[in-house]
């Protein structure tokens, strides 16, 4: 068993139901991928502050907040991640980004994104699924 932090992720839509999304490198799959705006939750941090918290500062962007699920991390590990949703999202600030972190936001229409999470050119795509489901949109 592996004793990991949980974490969470927003699927976060325009008013205009655009989805933002974070680009980043990451180096496992060396590669430059779509992620959910999201990330680790603090000690004793509510799962949906964290997701505001992880949408403000890697986006500046800021929405109406709604829980769509949890799942585990995987069968070795003590880390569920949490899918929300955010409508009506719109830029209230500038990121604020960690010195590791070099995200590039980009809006999707919702048909982009969803071939995005089909083609698996993504992180976060059981979180994704679970997001899209909350919006009936699968």
């Amino acid at each position: 068993m592996r004793n990991e932090p949980s974490a969470a992720a927003v699927l976060a839509l325009t008013p205009d139901n655009r989805v933002t999304i974070a680009r980043q490198y990451r180096p496992g799959p060396d590669a430059i991928l779509s992620e959910l705006p999201g990330g680790f939750i603090e000690p004793h941090e509510d799962p949906a502050t964290a997701a505001e918290r992880e949408l403000l500062e890697e986006t500046g962007y800021k929405g109406d907040l709604e829980l769509a699920g949890s799942c585990w991390d995987d069968a070795g590990s003590t880390a569920r991640r949490w899918a929300f949703v955010a409508r009506n999202c719109v830029r209230v600030a500038d990121q604020d980004l960690d010195e590791m972190e070099f995200v590039d936001v980009e809006h999707l229409t919702l048909e982009e994104f969803r071939q995005v999470v089909r083609d698996g050119l993504m992180t976060d795509v059981e979180l994704a699924y679970r997001a899209l489901d909350h919006l009936g949109l699968l």
